[in-house]
């Protein structure tokens, strides 16, 4: 799998609300009612990580969640982690 360029990026992450390019990575921050909820998200991320054998790098502080996405392999960020966001979006929304 190929890095994208910027403009690949920028056209392929049109549509991601709430993630946005940093430090090389695909990210997005959520904030939920407490721990007990922020962990049960974190649970089915988890989840939907190891069916697409796509792990992001979770960062959790308390009721706040970061999610980052990059393609180690790559060396960037790459239509598999554009996918994955996607994915993880609709893990967020109840889907």
């Amino acid at each position: 799998m190929q890095k994208l360029s910027a403009a690949e990026l920028e056209t392929m992450t049109r549509d991601l609300s709430g993630w946005k390019v940093e430090d090389g990575r695909l990210v997005r921050d959520w904030k939920f009612a407490d721990f007990v909820t922020a962990m049960a998200f974190v649970n089915k991320v988890a989840e939907a990580a190891e069916k697409a054998q796509h792990h992001p790098d979770i960062d959790i502080r308390y009721n706040r969640v970061r999610l980052g996405l990059v393609t180690h392999d790559a060396g960037g960020i790459t239509a598999k982690d554009v996918a994955m966001a996607r994915s993880l979006d609709r893990v967020a929304s109840g889907g």
